[in-house]
């Protein structure tokens, strides 16, 4: 299957580009038997704009800390069946598989009101306790809400680090496009892991060859684009699986560094990373918008 493209740029009036000196570029490895662990910095070849960059920092402890922010859609729609009962069954899977010194942000909107309702913490019963007050209201601006992902994801304190955005993915009241909002969602540097519910999947098609399920390409295009992945939910099938994948992904999270220059143009730059000589599926962030990497 082919990989999404990204056809929408940012709206003019919005400032997508965000200054970095330092670049982090989390990576998942797949083979065809499963998670490829074990690997080391030597391994990976990373390419900024087609060249290739020297590796300054390089992670790849499976017990390393995590940190979460969990983005809740509580608008309207969601109040509609078991949605926000969906949405608490999914982080508290989370929660239950935490490991010390992992971290999580919980971080709700509707109304196009955006409300951090507990920054970083490893207290999960403050989490919990939040969660428990969920309630549906109001209009939904979820592409609004997720370009406030770098702002949030800005006092991260994990090296490891990922989103988790649950919405069913309805959109009706926010001022950026979908595209504008990818465009500044990937400058938080984390993968963004997104829950669907009841948006189906992107690749369906109806009788007449046209998407059967309105929302599902711009949650998946989220998803892809960041490095995290794309899961549908249908009532509470699947659920346990996608949490689960979701926490497997990042404990076998491999996180690459490197500085950029103090010269030239800040751009967006497009990212690859290649393992040489084994036959395995790659997963990352696709750009970053700065400076080139600097140079010895």
């Amino acid at each position: 299957m082919s990989s999404p493209q990204d056809p929408e740029q940012a709206q003019p009036g919005f400032e997508a580009a965000v200054e970095v000196e330092w670049i982090l570029v989390p990576v998942v490895v797949r083979s065809s038997s499963g998670y490829l662990r074990g690997l080391d910095a030597e391994d990976f070849v990373l390419a900024v704009d087609g060249h290739p960059v020297t590796l300054d920092s390089f992670e790849n402890r499976a017990d390393a800390p995590v940190s979460l922010i969990h983005l809740q859609d509580l608008s309207g729609s969601m109040a509609l069946g078991d949605k926000l009962e969906t949405s608490r069954r999914a982080l508290g899977c989370f929660l239950d598989h935490t490991q010390p010194g992992d971290e999580i942000a919980l971080a709700t909107f509707a109304s196009g009101r955006i409300q951090v309702e507990v920054p970083l913490t490893t207290d999960l019963g403050v989490v919990r306790e939040a969660m428990a007050s969920w309630r549906g209201y109001g209009t939904t601006a979820l592409h609004d809400a997720v370009s406030w992902l770098p702002d949030i994801a800005v006092r991260e304190h994990s090296v490891k680090r990922a989103a988790l955005l649950i919405s069913d993915g309805v959109d009706n009241a926010s001022v950026l496009s979908s595209g504008a909002a990818r465009a500044m969602v990937r400058q938080a540097q984390m993968p963004v892991y997104v829950l669907g519910l009841e948006s189906g999947s992107p690749f369906e098609l109806n009788a007449e060859g046209r998407k059967r399920h309105r929302y599902a390409d711009g949650l998946n295009l989220l998803a892809h684009l960041t490095g995290g992945q794309y899961h549908a939910i249908q009532g509470h099938k699947g659920l346990t699986e996608a949490c689960r994948a979701m926490v497997e992904d990042l404990r076998a999270q491999y996180v690459l560094g490197f500085a950029t220059g103090s010269g030239g143009d800040s751009a967006q730059r497009a990212l690859r990373v290649d393992i040489p000589g084994k036959n395995v599926a790659v997963v990352h962030r696709r750009s970053y918008t700065g400076r080139l990497p600097a140079t010895d």
